[in-house]
Protein backbone atom coordinates (compact mmCIF):
# COMPACT_ATOMS: atom_id res chain seq x y z
CA UNK A 1 0.00 0.00 0.00
CA UNK A 2 1.24 3.39 -0.76
CA UNK A 3 0.11 4.70 2.63
CA UNK A 4 -0.67 3.99 6.37
CA UNK A 5 -2.62 5.81 8.42
CA UNK A 6 -1.75 6.29 12.25
CA UNK A 7 -1.73 3.92 14.50
CA UNK A 8 -4.78 4.43 16.55
CA UNK A 9 -8.33 3.03 17.42
CA UNK A 10 -9.44 3.85 14.16
CA UNK A 11 -6.80 1.72 12.09
CA UNK A 12 -8.49 -1.32 11.88
CA UNK A 13 -11.97 0.80 10.56
CA UNK A 14 -9.56 3.11 8.16
CA UNK A 15 -8.23 -0.71 7.02
CA UNK A 16 -12.01 -1.96 6.65
CA UNK A 17 -13.20 0.76 4.52
CA UNK A 18 -10.33 0.76 2.56
CA UNK A 19 -11.36 -2.85 2.01
CA UNK A 20 -14.30 -2.23 0.44
CA UNK A 21 -14.36 1.25 -0.80
CA UNK A 22 -11.24 0.28 -3.06
CA UNK A 23 -12.57 -2.39 -4.92
CA UNK A 24 -15.60 -0.69 -5.03
CA UNK A 25 -13.60 2.29 -7.06
CA UNK A 26 -11.49 0.06 -9.05
CA UNK A 27 -14.54 -2.78 -10.08
CA UNK A 28 -16.43 0.61 -11.50
CA UNK A 29 -19.25 0.37 -8.79
CA UNK A 30 -17.98 4.61 -8.77
CA UNK A 31 -17.38 5.20 -12.32
CA UNK A 32 -14.26 8.27 -13.28
CA UNK A 33 -16.39 11.53 -12.10
CA UNK A 34 -18.29 10.20 -9.28
CA UNK A 35 -18.26 12.65 -6.58
CA UNK A 36 -18.63 10.82 -3.22
CA UNK A 37 -19.45 12.84 -0.17
CA UNK A 38 -17.75 12.37 3.17
CA UNK A 39 -20.90 12.60 5.29
CA UNK A 40 -22.81 10.12 2.84
CA UNK A 41 -19.67 7.57 2.70
CA UNK A 42 -19.13 8.14 6.55
CA UNK A 43 -23.50 7.15 7.11
CA UNK A 44 -22.80 4.19 4.26
CA UNK A 45 -20.04 2.88 5.87
CA UNK A 46 -20.80 3.18 9.54
CA UNK A 47 -17.50 4.75 10.22
CA UNK A 48 -16.29 8.44 11.60
CA UNK A 49 -15.86 11.41 8.88
CA UNK A 50 -12.42 10.95 10.54
CA UNK A 51 -11.37 7.26 9.11
CA UNK A 52 -13.13 8.38 6.12
CA UNK A 53 -10.84 11.03 5.75
CA UNK A 54 -7.97 8.78 6.26
CA UNK A 55 -9.39 6.60 3.64
CA UNK A 56 -9.32 9.26 1.17
CA UNK A 57 -6.10 10.26 1.75
CA UNK A 58 -4.38 6.68 1.03
CA UNK A 59 -6.80 6.54 -2.03
CA UNK A 60 -5.31 10.47 -3.16
CA UNK A 61 -2.20 8.71 -2.71
CA UNK A 62 -2.89 6.08 -5.51
CA UNK A 63 -4.31 8.40 -7.70
CA UNK A 64 -7.76 7.07 -7.59
CA UNK A 65 -9.71 9.93 -6.42
CA UNK A 66 -9.21 13.90 -6.09
CA UNK A 67 -10.69 15.59 -2.99
CA UNK A 68 -11.42 19.21 -2.90
CA UNK A 69 -13.22 21.70 -0.44
CA UNK A 70 -16.93 22.86 -1.21
CA UNK A 71 -16.90 19.72 -4.35
CA UNK A 72 -16.20 16.27 -2.43
CA UNK A 73 -14.13 13.18 -3.13
CA UNK A 74 -13.71 12.55 -7.17
CA UNK A 75 -13.00 9.67 -8.55
CA UNK A 76 -10.77 9.94 -11.41
CA UNK A 77 -10.03 8.73 -14.40
CA UNK A 78 -8.54 5.41 -14.86
CA UNK A 79 -5.82 6.76 -16.68
CA UNK A 80 -4.80 9.18 -14.10
CA UNK A 81 -4.59 5.85 -11.59
CA UNK A 82 -1.27 4.51 -10.21
CA UNK A 83 -1.76 1.06 -11.61
CA UNK A 84 1.29 0.38 -10.71
CA UNK A 85 0.33 -0.02 -6.56
CA UNK A 86 0.47 -2.90 -5.73
CA UNK A 87 -2.75 -2.38 -3.91
CA UNK A 88 -4.62 -1.07 -6.87
CA UNK A 89 -3.54 -4.10 -8.79
CA UNK A 90 -5.15 -6.37 -6.16
CA UNK A 91 -8.23 -4.71 -6.20
CA UNK A 92 -8.33 -4.89 -9.79
CA UNK A 93 -7.74 -8.69 -9.71
CA UNK A 94 -10.42 -9.04 -7.48
CA UNK A 95 -13.15 -7.64 -9.88
CA UNK A 96 -15.01 -8.94 -13.33
CA UNK A 97 -11.89 -7.10 -15.32
CA UNK A 98 -9.10 -9.86 -14.00
CA UNK A 99 -8.77 -11.42 -17.53
CA UNK A 100 -7.88 -8.26 -19.62
CA UNK A 101 -6.23 -7.15 -16.31
CA UNK A 102 -3.48 -10.21 -15.73
CA UNK A 103 -3.00 -10.02 -19.45
CA UNK A 104 -1.81 -6.72 -19.23
CA UNK A 105 0.47 -7.17 -16.47
CA UNK A 106 2.21 -10.66 -17.46
CA UNK A 107 2.82 -8.22 -20.90
CA UNK A 108 4.98 -5.76 -18.93
CA UNK A 109 6.68 -9.06 -17.09
CA UNK A 110 7.29 -9.94 -21.01
CA UNK A 111 8.96 -7.08 -21.71
CA UNK A 112 10.95 -6.38 -18.18
CA UNK A 113 12.06 -9.99 -17.06
CA UNK A 114 14.12 -11.50 -19.96
CA UNK A 115 16.38 -8.20 -19.83
CA UNK A 116 16.45 -8.58 -16.38
CA UNK A 117 17.34 -11.84 -16.57
CA UNK A 118 20.53 -10.81 -18.99
CA UNK A 119 21.43 -8.08 -16.53
CA UNK A 120 21.46 -10.36 -13.70
CA UNK A 121 23.52 -13.04 -15.38
CA UNK A 122 26.12 -10.02 -15.88
CA UNK A 123 25.92 -8.52 -12.50
CA UNK A 124 24.25 -10.87 -9.84
CA UNK A 125 26.74 -10.90 -6.70
CA UNK A 126 27.52 -14.62 -5.35
CA UNK A 127 24.66 -14.61 -2.80
CA UNK A 128 22.12 -13.72 -5.08
CA UNK A 129 23.07 -16.11 -7.55
CA UNK A 130 22.83 -18.47 -4.12
CA UNK A 131 19.39 -17.28 -3.75
CA UNK A 132 17.99 -17.75 -7.10
CA UNK A 133 19.36 -21.28 -6.95
CA UNK A 134 17.65 -22.07 -3.59
CA UNK A 135 14.40 -20.85 -4.46
CA UNK A 136 14.77 -22.61 -7.55
CA UNK A 137 14.56 -25.71 -5.66
CA UNK A 138 12.57 -24.81 -3.19
CA UNK A 139 10.04 -24.36 -6.62
CA UNK A 140 10.80 -28.10 -7.49
CA UNK A 141 9.92 -29.17 -3.97
CA UNK A 142 6.51 -27.72 -3.36
CA UNK A 143 5.65 -28.27 -7.39
CA UNK A 144 3.73 -31.22 -6.29
CA UNK A 145 1.17 -31.98 -4.05
CA UNK A 146 -0.96 -28.69 -4.58
CA UNK A 147 1.54 -26.54 -2.48
CA UNK A 148 0.43 -23.69 -4.08
CA UNK A 149 1.27 -21.35 -1.41
CA UNK A 150 4.33 -23.04 -0.64
CA UNK A 151 5.29 -22.05 -3.78
CA UNK A 152 4.32 -18.71 -4.36
CA UNK A 153 7.02 -17.96 -1.61
CA UNK A 154 9.64 -19.22 -3.75
CA UNK A 155 8.02 -18.32 -7.10
CA UNK A 156 7.86 -14.35 -5.64
CA UNK A 157 11.07 -14.72 -3.84
CA UNK A 158 13.05 -15.92 -7.36
CA UNK A 159 11.64 -13.05 -9.18
CA UNK A 160 12.10 -10.58 -7.33
CA UNK A 161 15.78 -11.80 -6.71
CA UNK A 162 16.05 -11.32 -11.10
CA UNK A 163 15.29 -7.98 -10.80
CA UNK A 164 17.12 -6.47 -8.01
CA UNK A 165 20.38 -8.51 -9.64
CA UNK A 166 19.49 -6.41 -12.99
CA UNK A 167 21.23 -3.41 -11.07
CA UNK A 168 18.53 -1.21 -12.95
CA UNK A 169 16.73 0.30 -9.85
CA UNK A 170 13.64 0.81 -12.30
CA UNK A 171 13.41 -2.92 -12.96
CA UNK A 172 14.24 -3.57 -8.77
CA UNK A 173 10.88 -1.84 -8.45
CA UNK A 174 8.78 -4.17 -10.10
CA UNK A 175 9.08 -6.35 -7.56
CA UNK A 176 5.88 -6.05 -5.33
CA UNK A 177 4.09 -5.28 -9.16
CA UNK A 178 5.33 -9.09 -9.98
CA UNK A 179 4.49 -10.34 -6.56
CA UNK A 180 0.79 -8.80 -6.75
CA UNK A 181 0.51 -10.53 -9.91
CA UNK A 182 1.71 -13.47 -8.65
CA UNK A 183 -0.43 -13.18 -5.86
CA UNK A 184 -3.05 -12.92 -7.54
CA UNK A 185 -2.76 -15.84 -10.05
CA UNK A 186 -2.73 -18.38 -7.30
CA UNK A 187 -5.19 -16.51 -4.51
CA UNK A 188 -8.08 -16.29 -8.10
CA UNK A 189 -6.92 -19.90 -8.84
CA UNK A 190 -5.72 -18.88 -12.04
CA UNK A 191 -3.04 -21.28 -11.64
CA UNK A 192 -2.99 -25.33 -12.63
CA UNK A 193 -2.96 -27.07 -9.05
CA UNK A 194 0.42 -28.73 -9.23
CA UNK A 195 2.71 -25.81 -11.87
CA UNK A 196 3.63 -27.57 -15.40
CA UNK A 197 6.76 -29.20 -14.73
CA UNK A 198 8.21 -27.34 -18.00
CA UNK A 199 8.18 -24.34 -16.11
CA UNK A 200 9.54 -25.49 -12.83
CA UNK A 201 12.45 -26.76 -14.99
CA UNK A 202 12.70 -23.34 -16.52
CA UNK A 203 13.07 -21.51 -13.71
CA UNK A 204 16.36 -23.77 -12.37
CA UNK A 205 17.76 -23.25 -15.59
CA UNK A 206 17.42 -19.43 -15.20
CA UNK A 207 19.37 -19.50 -11.90
CA UNK A 208 22.16 -22.36 -13.60
CA UNK A 209 22.16 -19.39 -16.68
CA UNK A 210 22.50 -16.86 -14.31
CA UNK A 211 25.10 -18.31 -12.19
CA UNK A 212 27.33 -19.67 -15.11
CA UNK A 213 26.63 -15.73 -16.49
CA UNK A 214 25.27 -16.49 -19.75
CA UNK A 215 23.05 -13.50 -19.96
CA UNK A 216 21.59 -14.87 -23.66
CA UNK A 217 20.30 -17.87 -22.06
CA UNK A 218 18.95 -16.24 -18.90
CA UNK A 219 17.46 -13.90 -21.21
CA UNK A 220 15.68 -16.81 -23.56
CA UNK A 221 14.57 -19.37 -21.10
CA UNK A 222 12.87 -16.39 -18.97
CA UNK A 223 11.11 -14.80 -22.52
CA UNK A 224 9.99 -18.66 -22.32
CA UNK A 225 8.74 -18.44 -19.04
CA UNK A 226 6.75 -15.17 -19.38
CA UNK A 227 5.42 -16.20 -22.74
CA UNK A 228 4.07 -19.27 -21.79
CA UNK A 229 2.44 -17.81 -18.53
CA UNK A 230 0.60 -15.48 -21.09
CA UNK A 231 -0.29 -18.82 -22.99
CA UNK A 232 -1.74 -20.09 -19.87
CA UNK A 233 -4.15 -17.62 -19.12
CA UNK A 234 -6.22 -18.48 -22.80
CA UNK A 235 -6.86 -21.56 -20.62
CA UNK A 236 -7.13 -20.67 -17.02
CA UNK A 237 -9.10 -16.74 -17.44
CA UNK A 238 -10.09 -16.92 -21.03
CA UNK A 239 -11.63 -13.48 -21.88
CA UNK A 240 -10.76 -10.14 -24.22
CA UNK A 241 -7.60 -9.54 -24.97
CA UNK A 242 -7.79 -6.02 -26.39
CA UNK A 243 -6.74 -2.93 -24.49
Amino acid sequence: MTSQAADGPGRGLHARLLARLGPAITAGDHPPGTVLLTDELAEQYEVSRTVVREAVRVLESMHLVESRRRVGVTVLPTEQWNVFDPQVITWRLAGADRPRQLRSLTRLRSAVEPVAARLAAELATPEECAELTEHALGLVRTSRGEQLENYLVHDVAFHRVILRASRNEMFARLGDVVAAVLTGRTEHEVMFSDPRQEAVTMHVQVAEAVREGDGAGAERIMRTITEDALAELDVLAPGPTAP
